[in-house]
């Protein structure tokens, strides 16, 4: 089995506060993208990873230095390259397929996978490829929701409206996995269309499709702010000392 990963990594993480992109914070004697990267990097069966980064950039170029020459597991290590992404996901991610476009054919599976998610967890990775190997359209890795879910009242201090029933709501994660050819569709005509969604399953819902729901663990967190770092360390810690 052969993928392609997009990874879209050119958000300035405003909730995360202080000059240095999240993706790019310290955790662990490596950056929070150089996580991200790892299980796909290690992994034979990817072609090619994009990454998507900001224009203005400065952190990608030496990072990916470093990360070229690592061999991949059971064979040669994917090609990794940079596009410029842009003012939302789905626009970089879009740039990033663009990449790809002569290589990939349209039934090629391709991941996407934040640059903000460190904790990965290889059985996940090897679940999602596994039960979505032979799926004509793809899916997604994710969790069904565990927490009582409250809606809040509309005004300046949150209020509840509403306990919302949690049976049947999931928590979408990543990577999402889609055929090359249908995910670059549906990413054209949400952005003919005015529409940006915020993950790729929601392109294609747009059109009708039903992504599939791969489940994976909780502890696949994003990092939004730094005291996500800390738990994203105790994870990472928890995976080393049993794989």
């Amino acid at each position: 089995m052969r993928y392609w990963l997009v990874m879209p990594a050119a958000g300035a993480g405003q909730r995360f506060g202080g000059d240095l992109p999240k993706q790019y914070a310290p955790l662990e004697g490596r950056t929070v993208i150089e996580w991200a990267l790892a299980p796909f990097i290690a992994d034979a069966r990817c072609a090619q990873a994009v990454v998507a980064v900001a224009a203005a950039d400065r952190h990608w170029a030496p990072l990916s230095a470093r990360l070229a020459p690592h061999a991949g597991r059971g064979g040669a290590p994917p090609q990794l390259s940079s596009v410029t992404g842009g003012a939302h996901r789905s626009v970089s991610v879009r740039a990033a397929l663009a990449a790809l476009d002569g290589q990939a054919g349209a039934a090629d599976w391709v991941l996407v996978h934040d640059a903000a998610r460190p904790c990965l967890a290889p059985a996940d990775l090897e679940r999602l490829l596994g039960e979505l190997a032979m799926h004509p359209l793809g899916g997604l890795l994710a969790a069904p929701a565990a927490d009582t879910l409250k809606r809040a009242r509309p005004g300046a201090l949150a209020e509840v409206d509403v306990t919302v029933e949690r049976a049947g709501l999931w928590r979408a994660l990543t990577p999402q996995m889609f055929r090359y050819g249908r995910l670059c569709a549906a990413l054209d005509a949400a952005h003919a269309g005015g529409r940006f969604p915020t993950d790729e399953a929601q392109a294609l819902e747009w059109q009708g499709a039903h992504p599939a729901l791969v489940a994976a663990s909780a502890a696949n967190i994003k990092i939004t702010g730094t005291a996500d770092l800390a738990l994203a360390a105790a994870i990472l810690r928890a995976q080393r000392a049993d794989p």
